[in-house]
């Protein structure tokens, strides 16, 4: 059964008073809670959004939250320009967020910072420490087994091992635990001990600070609750 390749929307933000564009927006798709910031330029980027019908929820400082339905192409990009008003007219025609609107998560802690920014950006697939529990996955291989573009290779031996479906034959991916290369660990890191796991699974979604790495394999990367282990000093 062929997957349904997923929707990006890209696009500006916008005062529509002063046409200035706005940087530090919040842009969140409402479906699934994926979300981004706007850069100085007004602009933003939402990626691996589920195609068909959603609501895009925008919000800035000093401006009425705005929401507003958009339907997402299979496998393509949706080029949205969005101008957000402060007047009083502006404030009469923004949508109102229902009373189960989306609410930010608490933070894991400055540790787990970079895992918490590329979570927001909707690049890769991402599995948190609570999602990890609801699902009851008793290894690394079993929690990542239906994430797009994901394959479990068995036999020979060996045993079970992740494998990315564009990647080529015999080329596993590189793992990154707690900010560091580790393909010995990675693979075998008990899914007790996991705090947040991110997928990427090819060069076209890999995060810049991961390129230049096994990317064509893709890249998994594991953040533990504990961290790396501390070295003592010398007394």
């Amino acid at each position: 059964m062929a997957q349904i390749r997923p929707a990006v929307v890209i696009g500006q933000v916008s005062d529509r008073t002063t046409r200035r564009p706005l940087a530090g927006a919040d842009v969140t798709n409402g479906n699934d809670g994926r979300s981004t910031t706007t850069d100085s330029a007004g602009r933003f980027t939402l990626g691996e959004l589920t195609p068909g019908k959603s609501r895009l929820i925008v919000r800035a400082l000093g401006f009425p939250v705005l929401t507003f339905n958009v339907e997402l192409p299979i496998g393509d990009t949706l080029i949205q320009s969005i101008q957000l008003d402060s007047t009083a007219e502006g404030r009469a025609r923004a949508q109102a967020l229902p009373e189960v609107g989306i609410t930010a998560p608490r933070s894991l802690g400055p540790r787990y910072a970079d895992f918490e920014r590329r979570l927001k950006t909707g690049r890769g697939q991402y599995l948190t420490a609570e999602q990890i529990e609801k699902g009851r996955y008793y290894s690394l291989q079993e929690a990542v087994r239906d994430m797009r573009g994901v394959e479990i290779s068995c036999g020979g031996g060996g045993g079970c091992y992740i494998k990315m479906a564009r990647a080529p034959m015999q080329c596993t991916p590189e793992y990154i635990v707690d900010e560091r290369v580790d393909n010995i660990f990675g693979p075998n890191t008990p899914i007790r001990d996991i705090q947040g796991i991110e997928v990427y699974n090819g060069p076209s979604d890999v995060p810049g600070e991961f390129a230049g790495r096994n990317a064509g394999c893709g890249v998994i990367v594991i953040w533990t609750k504990s961290g790396p282990q501390q070295q003592r000093r010398p007394r």
